[in-house]
């Protein structure tokens, strides 16, 4: 058969079924492709050899026995490395968490062991999921595949990496503001942040509580809807995690949905979008209607002014919160040689966390604190609710509201580095879909001048992925830009 690594995730599926290949071919080829590509790429920082086999062996081995076999069918699977594990360290990217091995899997990594994925291994990531980049990430940097002089997003850009340079065929990030949409357009793949809630925070070592949410990659929208349906429902030992029905998402996806409207968000097509970007989008949404969808501009006045600044301030004054476990007693890494219990915390800390998260950190403590709370922290609670107020009324209007997922396409490694408000400023059309608690997807739509992939994204109501997974699936069809890869 063809090379395994080159299948889509259900191709990979069928073949495995139909005994075309097994599962323990499906791992092997895959982990042979990240021996070779991984020490350029960087996107793994742990790959689970052994386990991976072993796992694969005996998902054949049932299949051979005639016993029932999970909806993953021994699919290999990438995971993000701030989802705990029982094999192997969760380190999320610090030096903080170097050595720490969790006690338990996540709630996703259960789901995916029961459902017959193959896990691969854990994939690189910005510290502590704090980054556009990922090049704050204390194990080293990963790098683009389709072009290894840019970033590949962040800071889910290990994943994105992953899928994008065929190392896994599916993977599991995290999104607080973009962490799973942007690297997914930087890298030319399908990644979907679903409703907060919708997927279990279980195990997902915490950002900002209120806004973290753990979803797929995929080469196609259907990989991300198949990985999307194995891993969401209720979970009794996460709170917000949300009791509804999860549909089977794939039963409908090739149905185009019937005057779909499309709202054409006014406010993603002013300054800073590059032109190249802004061309690519709108022969994306032509080609939408030339589907039978109908554009109706719409706009989100507060989503786009104000949520980089409302972010900024809600996502650091939780991450001063759930980080402050990390202080050389609770967690993590310990001083060797503390002058005092005080100079405990103050050197673990300064010792173990890198530049990015301390600027986070401090910028929430500030926000947090005595005479500042009211100023900042509340007065960015209100604006959130006047984000989620224009995407309600965007939505009496319209099915989704669409534009661009990111301003630009992948920039070059340490071009932002020293400029941190240009590196946020990545995120601009992707936190508004956090803050509000919607489900948000990105879809490949073409390239620039110098082969860097660009990226469509689309939002939906609350809990309306099978929607949102349909308007996708029905651009998809128009152009497949899945079918390119990046020559590696």
């Amino acid at each position: 058969m063809s090379d395994l690594t080159y299948l889509t995730a259900l191709q990979l599926r069928d073949a495995i079924a139909a005994g075309e290949a097994s599962a323990e071919q499906a791992a092997c080829a895959h982990l042979d492709r990240i021996g070779r590509l991984n020490p350029t790429l960087g996107a793994f920082l742990d790959v689970w050899e052994a386990p991976a086999i072993a796992q694969a062996r005996a998902i054949d081995a049932r299949r051979a026995a005639g016993r029932p076999i999970g909806p993953l069918g021994g699919v290999p699977v990438a995971l993000k490395d701030n989802l705990c594990t029982r094999h192997g360290a969760t380190t999320c990217g610090s030096k903080m968490l170097a050595d720490f091995h969790a006690p338990y899997d996540a709630h996703v990594v259960e789901r995916i062991a029961a459902a017959d994925g193959v896990i691969l291994g854990k994939t690189n990531m910005d510290e502590f999921a704090m980054g556009s980049s990922t090049e704050h990430s204390a194990v080293g940097r990963t790098v683009n595949p389709w072009a290894t002089h840019c970033v590949p997003g962040g800071s889910s850009g290990g994943s994105a990496v992953a899928v994008a340079a065929r190392l896994a065929p599916v993977a599991l990030g995290s999104d607080t503001g973009g962490s799973i949409r942007q690297p997914g357009s930087f890298c030319g793949v399908v990644a979907l942040k679903p409703t907060y809630g919708r997927v279990s925070r279980y195990g997902l070592v915490a950002f900002a509580s209120s806004l973290d949410q753990i979803g797929p990659f995929g080469r196609t929208v259907a990989d991300a809807a198949w990985l999307l349906r194995a891993v969401a429902g209720r979970d009794p030992r996460d709170s917000t995690s949300v009791d509804a029905p999860v549909p089977d998402y794939l039963a409908t996806l090739d149905q185009p949905i019937e005057g779909l409207r499309v709202g054409i968000v006014r406010e993603f097509f002013g300054e800073g979008l590059d032109s190249q970007v802004k061309s690519a989008v709108d022969v994306a949404l032509s080609a939408l209607q030339g589907r039978g969808a109908k554009l109706v501009e719409v706009s989100l006045p507060h989503a786009t002014r104000y949520a980089i600044a409302a972010y900024y301030i809600v996502a650091t004054a939780e991450a001063s919160s759930n980080l402050a476990r990390y202080d050389g007693v609770h967690y993590g890494h310990r001083a060797a040689s503390p002058a005092d219990c005080l100079d405990v915390y103050l050197s673990s800390r300064a010792e173990a966390l890198g530049e990015e998260v301390k600027r986070r950190i401090m910028l929430g403590t500030y926000a947090l604190s005595s005479g500042y709370y009211d100023a900042y922290y509340l007065r960015a609670l209100k604006v959130r609710r006047l984000i989620r107020n224009d995407f309600d009324a965007a939505f009496k209007q319209v099915d989704v509201v669409a534009g661009p997922t990111s301003p630009t396409t992948a920039f070059a490694l340490g071009a932002r580095s020293d400029d941190p408000l240009a590196m946020y400023l990545c995120d601009v059309y992707t936190t508004a879909c956090n803050l509000a608690g919607l489900p948000g997807i990105n879809v490949p739509c073409g390239f620039d001048d110098a082969g860097k992939p660009i990226g469509l994204q689309m939002m939906a109501q609350a809990f309306e992925e099978e929607k949102l997974l349909r308007a996708a699936r029905m651009y998809e069809q128009t152009a497949d830009w899945s079918a390119r890869a990046p020559a590696l």
